[in-house]
């Protein structure tokens, strides 16, 4: 057979196979939407939900599923970012490094239940705590934290090596290097990894039952910060979005129980779309951004020249 004709077969089966996965995800998003259509009503997405009577709505939920993500990336972001760093720029080849990325590894492969019963016996039991928003922050940060440390070293790694002379070159310490130069060019694939974080966070459910818990307090914005009515307070428990549908289809006893957990699902996929397309959004931006920035530089440096 020809070298022609069997890389014509292969494309022919390589295309076949990306319009399945997109017609699969076009069926996938089709049928949760249209199962909660309607989720758009304002009295659904910020009125609060019900326990006996049909019309409930996911205010409180949503609230604390925004929370969580807004508190997570608060800890993950400079954790992941700084070990991207050390990774890339300052561990030393060796067994020690070695075992770094072994652990991480490790730490990535993890089931989200196994962190959950982790989460529960240390950042429940073990603090004192009981279930809160911060017991379930920490929680999936220790799910995100290898993928975000991965993602900050390849960025830092894919920076070509001589822009890094060029500026040591220019008498510039290894820090101004870093910032000045090795991290805005390697921002917009940070940011693509943050944002698919974020979609990562909101989606969670199993980490989330055995930390934050499967109840949220009635809140009330004009109560003590150190009340749990509270909606700013950290350690109040916090029933999230994804965990709600879950309740509902397990346990649920209202008469529209179903049809509440087809509309937050909804919600919930229309969320996490977003963040994919904010992160390729967000990647294309900050990229013609700093190209241009790197292409008026070499301008100026012409003239000067």
């Amino acid at each position: 057979m020809k070298a022609r004709t069997v890389d014509a077969i292969w494309t022919f089966i390589l295309y076949g196979i990306s319009v399945f996965i997109v017609i699969l995800l076009g069926f996938f998003v089709v049928t949760i939407l249209s199962k909660g259509w309607g989720f758009w009503d304002p009295h659904f997405l910020f009125g609060n939900p019900s326990n006996t009577q049909a019309g409930g709505g996911i205010g409180p939920q949503l609230i604390n599923s925004l929370y969580i993500l807004v508190l997570t990336l608060l800890i993950s972001v400079p954790l992941g970012l700084g070990a991207g760093i050390y990774l890339a720029e300052y561990a030393k080849q060796g067994k020690m490094l070695n075992f770094i990325r072994l652990c991480i590894e490790t730490m990535a492969s993890l089931p989200s239940i196994v962190v959950g019963l982790f989460g529960l016996l240390v950042f429940v039991t073990l603090t004192g705590w009981g279930y809160t928003l911060l017991g379930g922050a920490l929680a999936v940060t220790i799910l995100n934290l290898p993928g975000l440390t991965r993602v900050c070293e390849s960025a830092i790694l894919d920076v070509p090596h001589s822009v890094k002379e060029a500026s040591l070159g220019l008498g510039a310490t290894r820090w101004q290097t870093l910032v000045k130069v090795i991290l805005p060019a390697a921002v917009p694939q940070i940011m693509t990894g943050v944002i698919l974080a974020a979609g990562r966070i909101f989606g969670e459910a199993a980490a989330l039952i055995y930390t934050s818990g499967l109840t949220t307090p009635f809140l009330n914005t004009a109560a003590d910060l150190s009340s749990k009515a509270h909606p700013l307070n950290i350690f109040r428990p916090a029933e999230t979005l994804t965990v709600h549908i879950w309740k509902l289809n397990s346990e649920g006893i209202v008469p529209d129980a179903k049809l509440i957990a087809a509309k937050s699902a909804a919600v919930l996929i229309i969320m996490v779309l977003f963040f994919n397309l904010t992160a390729r959004l967000a990647s294309t931006l900050l990229q013609k951004y700093f190209a241009g920035n790197m292409r008026a530089k070499k301008r100026k440096t012409k003239m000067a020249s």
